[in-house]
């Protein structure tokens, strides 16, 4: 003879374990709310990854920081300068750094490297100090800002070129180095005009 199960005593214990799941999810749900997707990417990849690997991953992370700030401050200057040459040069970072992040998104996919999907804080801070100049005072501070972001870029991916444990990542690091020295060259004119303005 079968045993009837008590249907009020499944259904509590069913709606216990349900609740149990949601309170869990949304509460991880808001934790990753909190964070910015960097170190949303960064605490995936030290959960997965040591040593080399780890460091591999970091830097995949930070050329991601790179790319993504490169292709909001550029589309910015193609809206916001005021010379031919800062647009030009605006125009030139959203389609360069926008194919090298589609490539480095192939890369870290292969390689199961998370990445940040936006810009971080500070990238955000530094969009919305740019967005609040106007005229020649914009270009000047876009075209600063390339200088710098471009010479520590360089530095990082020098590094990563010859340092990486990983042959996929060296090599795409080398590439990009060609055009981010380009990239340098030009912000490098452009910070010059401005400077004459």
């Amino acid at each position: 003879m079968k045993k009837k199960i008590n249907t009020t005593i499944l259904k509590t214990s069913m709606f216990a374990a349900i609740s149990s799941v949601l309170i869990a999810v949304t509460s991880c749900n808001n934790r990753t709310e909190t964070n910015d997707s960097k170190e949303v990417a960064e605490e995936h990849n030290e959960a997965k990854f040591t040593n080399a690997k780890e460091d591999d991953a970091q830097f995949l992370v930070d050329a991601a920081e790179i790319n993504l700030e490169e292709i909001q401050l550029g589309q910015l200057a193609q809206n916001s300068s005021v010379m031919p040459d800062v647009k030009e040069l605006g125009v030139m970072m959203v389609k360069d750094h926008t194919k090298a992040l589609n490539d480095l998104q192939a890369l870290a996919a292969k390689k199961q490297i998370t990445l940040p999907t936006s810009i971080t804080k500070d990238g955000e801070n530094s969009y919305k100090k740019l967005s609040e100049k106007t005229g020649s005072d914009f270009d000047k501070e876009y075209c600063d800002l390339m200088v710098k972001g471009h010479k520590d870029a360089i530095h990082k991916f020098e590094k990563a070129s010859t340092d990486s444990t990983d042959a996929d990542i060296q090599s795409w690091a080398a590439t990009m180095l060609v055009v981010l020295r380009t990239h340098l060259d030009h912000s490098l004119v452009c910070q010059n005009k401005c400077s004459k303005m």
